[in-house]
């Protein structure tokens, strides 16, 4: 036997027994250049960047996500490519993919972790930050050679192998100086002494001997590695060069990347910089790429964005064609946007409002960063805007009437003007929503805290940190009220909502007060006081039930209909960050600080589940049709969906025990590796048993058949629907009947098998054979000796009305039966109320009884007295059962007579 813990959840190895790891959104970049790889037969250019464990691989003609690989035990620190596998370093630890997907090798080896990858031919090299040099054999997975070098001499900062020179490497090293060896003789053949700065970059010319070299002091040096000679050199002013590349469809042009995020253009022929394009990233430019023979630049950075540039203008400057891009810095604030859940509207610390889809990345839009003066923002470029509005801490939206105005309104850090959005635009909207009492007085400390828009997409309701709550008009911005004569609260406004019909408004502040206002008139309905200061809430519009969060770590929930706290969830141990309601109101799901994220059972007041993950979720939001549950996460750029289980499989349900300790379950946003694939196999394999409820769940209950109305209820009525039934002809027997094998009468399928016996046919009647006793004649006989009724009843539950009829009618002295079989019939239905099982079957077959022999029963003493008897127990089981009806009754009455 299992024990109830090891049965009750079906996913413990995964974390959660309702949502399980689906997918990352938003995920496109990080601080490793990428990798671009042409497949021949497709005839098309792939690019490879690597996101956390696990790395993407989008086609470049449309920016299309292609694959994603599995994921692998660290995050990768360098990635490379050949014609055949991508290669990625974690640790100290080399992984082969095949397919962008499948670890097919594994090189294990280094003493410290791996920074440097370059595939060369049938061997892979690599370099760790001890300095040592490992060529791999890459079939084999052996070690074909392993270099030594002095880290304080030279310490190898980048590699490279020159075109045309057959087994030949180039090193560079942080002190300046290049090292070309001959790795199959392994020799070094030559020392170039450098120019006095850190080599950062190599990279192979369009011309052969001719190498390109990007230093730490911002130099690029020109060299031809054959004769040891400096060509040109160029110097930008922007620090350390992070990435060469040159353009190779005609146009000698050589394109640096800088640690600001600019990108210079030099002409190779006339030596000088023909253009700049600025604030093409936000952070450093890690990887550049332009493709061969086309006109086509791929850049990447760590803000999370892959940019690809054509150069087809005048001018030398490249325009942007197509890119993807999330969020540069952690999200704060996740919400789905309308009822389809395909997109989540996302706020990011890097001051951003960002548009996700859960279908395509095709449909993402990013709706800008806030601006006091859109139009100045727009001359200045983003980056040179001096009224950048901090990042959004909070925003709601409403789709009612997003065709015709601003559908989101925006809280920023620390700042008193709110902002709307417009979402079909996917821009800032036309109003800054600010109250006329302080005078735009932006030295006050007073910011805007909480924020919501009315279900029919007219008003914005904007709570304040001075304890002010106002009302503007969506569509023209204009201010329409405030609630409470001076102000609402006396401390800051920590939640604001409005009910789906617009007719009450509840806000709650640091006074610990929860106020309820008319929402037209700003009157004061109703005001309770919490056990502690609260810190968020969240109303779900459709039950009207609101979930305030406080910050002694505890969840409260009030009724709106009845204005009482109705449930109290407790267990948190650390600060609630946001919670989401499913669509049907059932559930509450909760994330805090100790890095869990549990489900509460409202109906029950229950936590039915309960995981933990490796970085508290900041925001999370249900979808509206129930199938994901999305996440952002401290420390990390992107949104991960979880899908809901209970849609597609049988989940308990049941409450946690009070000492539950949950498990980790890992983010999603990759494919399971092979080990998490076997481990997910096991769990499956000790999926929880499906429930089955017993024959009667207590021995006072009153427990009915489950068998169809139709085996019972017409069996007083058998002789109308026989005269109904009554063929007005007698049945023609066909000319040539089909072949059927003979069956036997009843519910039950069964063939009649023929007869064997060798012995003719008597024409004399056998006596014997009519007075022939049934089977249930025989167990009822039995039973009168047993005292056991078990049988005969299953007996009659599987045959239909008419065979009940025929069997009750045998029983009868006149029909070949007897009187002590008659007193065993109805010992069997005192037996069967005795039980209080099958109580509806009970009454149905003493009814027929009592039709068949009423007049036979009334004339044997010994059948009046078995008839007492049960008419003893049938009076017992009705008074106990209208008892218990009362009971019912009187609860349900109190109950509707208190809500009301």
């Amino acid at each position: 036997m299992t024990s109830v813990n090891e049965t009750m959840f079906v996913g413990e190895k995964r974390g959660s027994s309702i949502f399980c790891g689906f997918r990352a959104l938003g995920l496109y970049s990080n601080h490793l250049p990428h990798v671009v790889r042409f497949h021949k037969k497709h005839q098309e250019f792939y690019v490879v960047t690597a996101v956390g464990r696990c790395f993407h691989t989008y086609n470049v003609k449309k920016l299309g996500i292609v694959a994603v690989s599995n994921a692998l035990p660290a995050d990768i620190s360098y990635l490379a490519a050949d014609r055949m596998l991508v290669y990625a370093a974690h640790g100290k630890v080399i992984s082969a993919f095949a397919k962008n997907k499948k670890v097919v090798h594994t090189y294990e080896g280094h003493q410290a972790d791996v920074h440097l990858l370059l595939p060369f031919g049938d061997h892979l090299i690599s370099v760790d930050k001890e300095n040592a040099v490992i060529i791999w054999d890459v079939d084999s997975e052996d070690m074909y050679l392993q270099i030594l070098f002095d880290k304080a001499s030279f310490d190898v900062s980048a590699v490279m192998h020159p075109s045309t020179y057959l087994n030949k490497i180039l090193f560079g090293s942080s002190q300046g100086s290049l090292q070309l060896w001959n790795i199959k003789a392994n020799k070094l053949l030559f020392i170039f002494p450098g120019w006095e700065s850190a080599v950062t970059i190599l990279q192979q010319t369009p011309a052969v001997d001719v190498v390109g070299v990007g230093l730490a002091s911002g130099q690029i040096i020109i060299h031809n590695i054959k004769f040891n000679e400096t060509l040109m050199k160029f110097q930008q002013d922007w620090g350390p060069i992070t990435a060469l590349s040159f353009r190779t469809d005609g146009h000698p042009v050589m394109a640096a990347g800088s640690p600001v995020g600019h990108i210079g253009l030099w002409d190779l022929e006339e030596k000088r910089l023909v253009g700049q394009m600025r604030d093409t990233h936000t952070t450093a430019i890690a990887g550049l790429t332009f493709l061969h023979s086309e006109p086509l630049l791929i850049t990447n950075g760590a803000d999370n964005a892959i940019r690809v540039w054509i150069f087809d203008v005048a001018g030398g400057e490249g325009r942007l064609l197509r890119f993807r891009m999330g969020h540069s810095a952690p999200p704060t604030k996740i919400q789905h946007y309308d009822q389809s859940g395909q997109h989540i509207l996302s706020a990011g610390q890097d001051g951003t409002l960002q548009s996700f889809s859960t279908v395509h990345e095709r449909f993402n839009k990013s709706l800008g960063h806030g601006s006091l003066n859109k139009a100045k923002a727009k001359k200045k470029s983003v980056m040179c805007d001096t009224a950048k509005l901090p990042p959004i801490t909070t925003f709601a939206l409403e789709s009612a009437r997003q065709s015709d105005w601003d559908s989101i309104v925006a809280c920023h850090q620390g700042f008193l003007v709110t902002t709307t959005w417009n979402y079909q635009k996917g821009s800032m909207g036309a109003y800054k929503l600010e109250p006329e009492r302080f005078n735009k007085n932006r030295a006050l400390t007073v910011h805007a805290t909480a924020v919501d828009i009315s279900s029919c997409g007219n008003f914005a309701v904007i709570a304040l940190s001075s304890g002010h709550i106002d009302v503007y008009n969506m569509q023209s911005g204009l201010h329409r009220g405030q609630y409470g004569k001076d102000r609402a609260h006396s401390g800051p406004v920590r939640g604001v909502a409005v009910d789906a019909l617009n007719e009450l408004t509840v806000s709650t502040g640091a006074d610990r007060l929860l106020k309820i206002w008319k929402f037209k008139s700003k009157e004061l309905l109703h005001t309770v006081s919490l056990p502690a200061s609260p810190a968020s809430t969240l109303l779900h519009r459709d039950s009207g039930m609101l979930a305030i969060a406080l910050d002694d770590f505890t969840v409260s929930i009030l009724d709106m209909e009845t204005k009482r706290i109705v449930r109290r969830f407790s267990g948190q141990r650390g600060q609630v960050n946001d919670m989401t309601f499913s669509p049907d109101g059932r559930w509450l799901i909760i994330a805090s600080m100790d890095c869990t994220i549990r489900t509460w059972d409202l109906p029950s007041g229950s936590l039915v589940d309960c995981f933990l993950v490796d970085s508290a979720a900041i925001s999370i939001s249900f979808s509206p049709t129930g199938n994901f549950l999305a996440s952002s996460h401290v420390d990390c750029l992107g949104i991960y969906l979880w899908s809901n289980n209970t849609l597609c499989s049988l989940v308990s349900l049941r409450p946690l025990p009070a000492d539950y300790e949950p498990f980790v379950a890992i983010l999603p946003g990759s494919c399971l590796s092979k080990d998490d694939e076997e481990e997910d196999t096991d769990a499956d394999n000790l999926k929880m048993a499906e429930y089955v409820s017993p024959a009667q769940l207590d021995e006072q209950l009153v427990t009915l058949s489950l068998l169809p109305d139709s085996r019972w209820k017409n069996l007083l009525h058998l002789d109308i629907i026989r005269t109904k039934n009554k063929p007005k002809e007698p049945p023609k027997v066909p000319k040539a009947a089909p072949f059927f094998i003979p069956t036997i009468p009843g519910l039950v399928p069964q063939f009649a098998l023929p007869d064997t016996s060798s012995e003719e046919q008597s024409k004399v009647v056998n006596l014997g054979a009519l007075a022939q006793k049934s089977s249930f004649y025989l167990q009822l006989e039995e039973a009168l000796d047993t005292n056991l009724y078990e049988g005969p009843v299953q007996l009659l539950k599987e045959l239909g009305p008419s065979a009940i009829d025929t069997e009750l009618r045998g029983l009868a002295p006149g029909m070949g039966g007897d009187i002590c079989v008659m007193q065993s019939f109805l010992k069997m239905i005192g037996s069967m109320l005795l039980s209080r099982q099958d109580f509806d079957l009970a009454l149905a077959y003493l009814a027929l009884f009592l039709k068949l022999h009423l007049r036979l029963i009334a004339e044997q003493t010994l059948l009046m007295e078995e008839a007492g008897n049960v008419l003893e127990l049938l009076e017992e089981t009705w008074t106990s059962m209208q008892t218990i009806l009362n009971h019912s009754m009187c609860l349900l009455s109190y109950i509707k007579s208190a809500l009301l």
